[in-house]
C-alpha cells in the first residue's frame, strides 16, 4: 500500500473511532447499521460519494484485519454498499488553449525554466501532479525519448512525451537545475531551496502560470492531464493506449473521455446542423 492510501486510512480510521467514541462505542463493537448511519453522516456533512465511498473502503479494511486476528467473526462493513459515484466531467483545455498557455510561460531564470519543464511534460505525458514530482533524474531517458514514470499503487510505466517537452527539459537541466541544486539530489524537479517539489508546488505555479496567461478559467496539474487524453482520444487513439498512457488500473476509468468527447460532438451537432 503506497504511503499516501496509508496516511488517508490513518485519518478515516480516526474520524470513524472518534464518532463511534461519541456513540459510546469501539469501532470494533460496530454492527453494520452503525457504519451505514456513520456513512450517512460524512454525506450530510457535504463528503463526496467518492469520499465515502473511500472511506468504507478503509474501515472494510480494517475490519478484515480484525477477522484476520481473530477479534471478530465477520466483518459488519461488508454488509454495507458503496454508493454509486457521482458522474463527472474532468475540465479540459481546448488545443489552442493549452498551447496558448503553454507558450506563455516564460523561461527567463532557472524557477522558470523549471516550471515551463514541469508543465510541458505534464501536458506532454498526461502525468499526475504526485509524478511529476516523484520523477528523479535517472527517469529520463532522452536518447528514447521516453520516461519511467511511478504510478499509483506502485505501479511503473514507461511513457513517451514530445519534443517541446524534451527541449523545456534540456533547457532546463542545462540552465535551471544547475542554478537550483544546492547539495546532491536525485529529484528532477527541485524547489527554490535545491529539494524535491511537493504537490502543493505544483499547483501554486500552474496557478500562476494561469494567471500570467489570456486563459479566461483556471487550470490545474490534473486539467493538463484530461487535455492530453482528450486530444489524443479526439485524434483517433484508441481506449486501451489511453489507458497504458495514463496509468489506469482500468479501462472505466478511461472510459470517461468517451463522454467528454461525445459531449463536444453533441454541442457541435447542436450548433451546427440545421435540424438539431
Amino acid at each position: 500500500m503506497a504511503e499516501r492510501t496509508r496516511h488517508a486510512y490513518g485519518v478515516d480510521l480516526t474520524q470513524l473511532a472518534e464518532w463511534a467514541g461519541r456513540q459510546g462505542h469501539a469501532p470494533f463493537e460496530l454492527d453494520h447499521k452503525a457504519i451505514r448511519r456513520f456513512a450517512g453522516v460524512l454525506s450530510e456533512r457535504g463528503a463526496s460519494k467518492s469520499t465515502v465511498g473511500r472511506k468504507l473502503a478503509a474501515i472494510r479494511a480494517f475490519y478484515r484485519v480484525m477477522v484476520e486476528r481473530g477479534r471478530l467473526e465477520a466483518s459488519p462493513a461488508d454488509l454495507v454498499s458503496t454508493p454509486k459515484p457521482d458522474s463527472y466531467l474532468p475540465a479540459v483545455l481546448k488545443p489552442a488553449e493549452t498551447s496558448d498557455l503553454l507558450n506563455s510561460m516564460p523561461a527567463s531564470t532557472p524557477l522558470l525554466l523549471r516550471d515551463k519543464a514541469i508543465f510541458e511534460l505534464a501536458y506532454s505525458a498526461g502525468l499526475r501532479a504526485q509524478e511529476l514530482v516523484n520523477l528523479d533524474v535517472t527517469s529520463l531517458d532522452v536518447d528514447g525519448e521516453q520516461l519511467r514514470v511511478e504510478g499509483k499503487g506502485g505501479r511503473t510505466r514507461v511513457v513517451p512525451a514530445g519534443e517541446p517537452a524534451w527541449r523545456a527539459l534540456r533547457a532546463y537541466g542545462e540552465r535551471g537545475r544547475p542554478a537550483l541544486e544546492q547539495e546532491p539530489e536525485r529529484a528532477l524537479f527541485l524547489s527554490r531551496s535545491g529539494q524535491r517539489l511537493s504537490t502543493s508546488d505544483v499547483r501554486r505555479r500552474l496557478n500562476l502560470a494561469v494567471q500570467r496567461s489570456a486563459l479566461g478559467s483556471g487550470a490545474s496539474p490534473h486539467t493538463l492531464r484530461h487535455s492530453f487524453a482528450t486530444h489524443l482520444l479526439e485524434g483517433g487513439a484508441d481506449l486501451r493506449s489511453i489507458q497504458e498512457l495514463l496509468g489506469h488500473s482500468s479501462i472505466s476509468t478511461t472510459q470517461t473521455y468517451t463522454r467528454v468527447e461525445s459531449r463536444r460532438l453533441r454541442k457541435a451537432y447542436a450548433q451546427a446542423h440545421p435540424r438539431a
